[in-house]
């Protein structure tokens, strides 16, 4: 488990801790608000600099704002390395590389022009707003469905793998069918071709012509759409299997057997036995003055 950050000393680093890395106080939420806000507000203006009638009408605006920006977020991150007992370990955490990878494009930007549209990278910086309204319970949700993709890795690799092997066969086919008047002028291309096909997302920029070519692009589509479900069936049976696991538990009950309780239970769902085979139950009736 990650031991959590301390500040460096008493009066006013640990005050200042207690505002910028907590949010228990109206302040320190306010803080982390404010912040949340500031951060949405320099990607806004990177995002309307790159529109080429708002940046010539307004670009010396975006570029002060922005120079604002990285220099307010420059001067957070050194308070918080200053109120900090141990500043290279936030540094080497999640938040403190995405803190500092925010204000490094802009000054960047010095030596290498054009590295200021990196700044993107600060939205990354609102999940902040997950400690400040406590939303940490989907956190935990994130980890089951990360848990269930890491289960249905090996299936979902062989589905791949098995369309990657249809998708180079019809291909071929094509390559061979088509003329290179068509757009079929390698299987680099035929292969492409069929992907775009096989995904149902048709394009257009290369179509086959002949009476035969068409058979096997609508072949290719009626596979698409019957295989589209394949991998979502994967990773939805492991969801369920990763909710049933986190939520039930697999002890039988001492009376009738039954093994399909919830991790909370303290009594059979059946027979209302009491399942903790290693304690008494509380209410169980007393029998010679003991239970």
């Amino acid at each position: 488990m990650t031991e959590p950050f301390r500040p460096a000393g008493e009066g006013l680093r640990t005050r200042l801790f207690q505002i910028i890395f907590e949010s228990d106080t109206p302040l320190a939420k306010g803080f982390d608000i404010a912040l949340i806000v500031t951060i949405l507000a320099s990607v806004l203006v990177v995002m309307l600099d790159s529109v080429d009638h708002l940046s010539a009408a307004h670009g010396e605006w975006f570029y002060w704002l922005e120079w604002g920006f990285t220099i307010v977020f420059t001067i957070e991150l050194l308070v918080r390395i200053y109120i900090l007992d141990k500043p290279l370990r936030y540094l080497r955490s999640f938040y403190g590389m995405i803190d500092l990878v925010a204000i490094l494009p802009t000054w960047l930007m010095l030596l290498v022009p054009g590295t200021q549209t990196l700044v993107i990278v600060r939205l990354l910086r609102v999940l902040r707003i997950f400690r400040v309204l406590r939303l940490m319970q989907f956190v935990g949700e994130g980890r089951l469905l990360v848990g269930a993709l890491k289960n249905s890795v090996r299936q979902i690799f062989l589905f791949l793998f098995t369309v990657f092997l249809l998708v180079t066969l019809f291909a071929a086919l094509v390559y061979m069918i088509e003329p290179a008047e068509a757009g079929f002028t390698s299987i680099p291309m035929a292969i492409y071709w069929a992907i775009v096909t096989l995904t149902t997302v048709g394009y257009g920029d290369i179509v086959p012509i002949t009476p035969l070519g068409q058979a096997i692009s609508t072949l290719v589509m009626l596979i698409g759409y019957s295989i589209i479900a394949v991998p979502t069936g994967v990773f939805s049976a492991e969801v369920i299997r990763s909710i049933r696991a986190d939520r039930y538990s697999d002890q039988a009950c001492p009376g009738c057997g039954h093994d399909r309780h919830e991790k909370r239970a303290l009594y059979c769902l059946k027979c209302g036995t009491w399942l903790d085979e290693e304690t008494q139950d509380p209410n169980r009736p007393l029998e010679n003055g003991k239970r």
